[in-house]
């Protein structure tokens, strides 16, 4: 994997949340922070991003990660190119590569790249000029910072101590690029434990997260639980049709019902990285009960970009004011 920090210090692409010291996290989430305002507010924007521009290209389908890349970059008044998978040249056979090297040939400071294909994102960090920068908005079952970045920061807003937090993640564990790096974040701040509910299908081999506990009950794995994560089907990522479960099965199983939430701590808060399938790995009056942080990571998660869109932006003005 490519450096993610530079030499003087300054974050400059953001692939992974792995080898990320806890102090640049927290830098982050710090700055983040100032970009929250109450629901009824004027939306916060400044002006880090004038004269740059970014890309946003998405191979991948996406609604919130797409749009809130979008809305921060503008927040931030960057100039923005939305690529559309449909229409781009790589439809037409050319190289991932080549289409990066095009696009910085017109001035793009940072490109933010989703794509079903593992690597993908660190090879473009790997190839593109200096002064260039890479954000990572979902790499294949792999990783997915800035979502684990938002996770993290909704924590922290509603519970006290990640030190002594249950956090149970249930649902389709294995395929998710969620979980990744929810638990990546979750363990830099010494969660005190981390649980991993699903049937066997759905649950990672031990060392992909170290650490955790599995469970195939999910009363079991629910019990006393401060924060609750639902995670949908990765239908797209099953190798054979005939291997996803029943939907109404999966629910009576591991769906995070009002019954079995009630197994969880009286305070426990319930999120969900969306798209939620109602019915199928949550019910309505989960998603939108009291208990119900969901919402707070979607507006969180255009606070998270600012933050890393205006940080990643700082190292391309340091090479610009040295060149």
């Amino acid at each position: 994997m490519p450096e993610q920090v530079a030499p003087n210090g300054k974050l400059r692409h953001l692939i992974s949340l792995k080898g990320l010291d806890r102090p640049m996290v927290e830098s982050v989430l710090a700055k983040a922070r100032t970009y929250i305002a109450a629901p009824d507010a004027q939306a916060p924007s400044d002006t880090s991003l004038t004269n740059y521009t970014v890309a946003n290209l998405f191979y991948e389908a996406s609604t919130r990660t797409r749009a809130s890349f979008e809305l921060a970059a503008r927040r931030l008044d960057a100039k923005v190119l939305n690529l559309d998978v449909n229409t781009s040249s790589r439809t037409k056979g050319e190289s991932i590569l080549d289409t990066i090297y095009t696009l910085q040939a017109m001035h793009i400071d940072v490109f933010v790249v989703r794509d079903a294909g593992t690597g993908v994102p660190a090879m473009i960090a790997e190839a593109v000029a200096p002064h260039v920068c890479v954000l990572n908005a979902g790499e294949s079952d792999t990783s997915h910072p800035t979502q684990g970045l938002l996770d993290l920061l909704t924590i922290q807003q509603h519970k006290q101590d990640i030190k002594n937090l249950k956090v149970a993640i249930i649902g389709d564990v294995r395929r998710s690029r969620v979980a990744r790096s929810a638990a990546e974040a979750l363990q830099l701040f010494d969660v005190g434990e981390l649980r991993l509910i699903g049937p066997d299908e759905f649950l990672p081999d031990a060392e992909d997260f170290p650490g955790a506990h599995r469970f195939t009950d999910a009363t079991a794995g629910i019990q006393g639980a401060d924060v609750v994560m639902a995670l949908r089907i990765q239908k797209e990522r099953f190798d054979k049709a005939g291997e996803i479960p029943d939907n109404n099965a999966y629910f009576r199983r591991y769906g995070l019902t009002q019954a079995l939430l009630r197994h969880a701590d009286k305070d426990a808060i319930v999120m969900h990285p969306g798209p939620m399938n109602r019915g199928t790995e949550i019910a309505s009056d989960v998603a939108d009960g009291h208990q119900s942080v969901i919402r707070d990571q979607v507006a969180n998660g255009v606070a998270i970009r600012m933050a890393v869109l205006s940080i990643v932006t700082d190292y391309v003005r340091s090479m610009r004011s040295s060149s």
